[in-house]
């Protein structure tokens, strides 16, 4: 069975080349993608898996504003009873010049499963999201879901 993923560029960002070719790679390496295109909301994410039952939300932003536009989306998932969805994010995320190293704590903080910088190699993607969803589905938990942080503490 097809990994299911839900693609698409979050917030005002119209950025969509780099998006189809994350929609190519994946779908090349035998993922069912749903491509929301750009400029997505995160309700539309929400809704597109749920109606999917996708295995992972792959969020990509370029223009900066990944950080704003991606608060909540965890809570959101949790709350729509997706909570176990892979969350990945990546591309230019914040304003400003930050270490990857920062950039990926404030986002696993938010609740993200993986941060990806924009130079990532898309086989690598691929390769973390294969084994990210045989983990997940042994666990039947998402890492970083409030589900599975409940589950850990019992």
């Amino acid at each position: 069975m097809a990994i299911k993923v839900v693609l698409g560029v979050i917030g005002a960002d119209c950025h969509a080349v780099g998006n189809r070719i994350i929609e190519r790679v994946l779908g090349d390496a035998g993922l069912e993608v749903q491509n929301l295109g750009v400029m997505v909301s995160q309700e539309e994410f929400v809704l597109a898996a749920k109606d999917m039952d996708a295995d992972a939300i792959l969020v990509s932003s370029l223009y900066g504003h990944g950080e704003i536009d991606c608060q909540g989306l965890r809570d959101f998932c949790d709350d729509e009873g997706i909570g176990d969805v892979l969350l990945y994010v990546g591309g230019n995320l914040v304003v400003g010049k930050l270490s990857q190293d920062e950039i990926e704590r404030r986002f696993i903080a938010m609740g993200y499963d993986r941060v990806f910088a924009p130079s990532v190699d898309l086989a690598d993607v691929v390769s973390l999201l294969n084994r990210d969803v045989m983990v997940r589905q042994n666990t039947m938990v998402g890492q970083n879901s409030r589900a599975a942080m409940a589950h850990m503490a019992a």
